[in-house]
């Protein structure tokens, strides 16, 4: 057991919850307006193969990452018009955009990098690991916190930073007036399309770092759905934490745990196959024991009612 559990699976946890955080907080910020937004699993995917052409074309890892912000950016804003603008059922958009970012990258992979699969070159290099002074020293501690790249201990301080701009500002309380009625929100002067644009914004922002978290920062490659399912366990991680930045982090905790327990197990002579399915069991489980069975409910109803 004590090999089982020791400091560098935590370690693993803390780098490997980041992607799924990130996109859990841009989730969360969505459903606040009222739009139940599934397409995380492509915003990440376009973010983490951005990423990588940023890198491959700039040489600079910083370069590349606000190209993966842009790029997301610009695939939100079309999920935000045909959803918002055009008024189309924000359930079937995000599945679509799911598919098309998995396509989509697929064919620019063979179009710019003329692979299939998956690139790699061991002359690309990713983001920088920060040592904290002081922290790094402290046992324990030091060799679970210490030794993450920027994104990881940036995906941390926004969940304090959406906390309070949800709770504390006068932008975040119309964001959430928005969600629990539009109509009332309308009637007192917020404009519900514009919250709902500035909501989908931020999410591509935060599923833009994600993604380079993902190809930048974990590994330094890209390969075709290489997000395996997280944008997935996002959204379910913004369902167990009710959409609060708080208990986002502490379900993508509990993801990125069973993440890294995962890998932990393939060292035990365990089959890849059934070491791979611990996180989605995980997530299954989550979903059966998920109390508010009126979230979808609710977010399409206020989704639907600001039309």
């Amino acid at each position: 057991m004590q090999h089982l559990l020791d400091v560098s699976l935590f370690n693993s946890m803390i780098r490997m919850v980041a992607p799924i955080l990130l996109a859990a907080l841009g989730g969360a910020i969505c459903s606040r307006v009222g739009l139940f937004n599934v397409g995380l699993e492509g915003f990440v995917l376009v973010g983490a193969f951005s990423a990588i052409v940023g890198n491959y074309y700039t040489g600079n890892v910083v370069l590349a990452v606000l190209i993966a912000i842009a790029v997301t950016v610009v695939f939100s804003l079309i999920f935000a018009y045909m959803s918002i603008h055009l008024q189309a059922n924000v359930i079937v958009v995000g599945i679509s955009f799911n598919f098309l970012a998995l396509g989509l990258t697929a064919f620019c992979l063979k179009a710019i990098f003329n692979v299939k699969g998956a690139y790699y070159d061991k002359n690309m290099i990713g983001l920088p690991k920060w040592d904290i002074p002081f922290i790094q020293d402290i046992p324990v501690l030091g060799g679970i916190i210490s030794g993450h790249s920027p994104l990881v201990y940036l995906a941390f301080v926004l969940v304090f930073a959406l906390q309070y701009l949800l709770f504390k500002s006068v932008l975040g309380f119309r964001m959430i007036a928005v969600g629990e009625n539009p109509v009332a929100a309308k009637s007192i002067g917020i404009k519900v399309n514009r919250m709902q644009y500035i909501a989908v914004l931020i999410c591509g922002v935060l599923c833009g770092l994600a993604g380079a978290q993902l190809s930048l920062g974990q590994v330094t490659m890209f390969t075709e759905g290489m997000t395996a399912g997280r944008g997935f366990i996002a959204l379910v991680a913004t369902m167990l934490g009710q959409a609060n930045p708080i208990g986002v982090m502490a379900s993508s905790l509990l993801f990125g745990l069973m993440d890294a327990f995962s890998i932990r197990l393939q060292g035990f002579s365990l089959p890849t196959h059934f070491t791979q399915m611990l996180p989605y069991i995980v997530t299954l489980l989550a979903m059966l024991f998920f109390r508010r069975s009126n979230y979808l409910a609710d977010a399409q109803k206020a989704n639907g009612s600001s039309r």
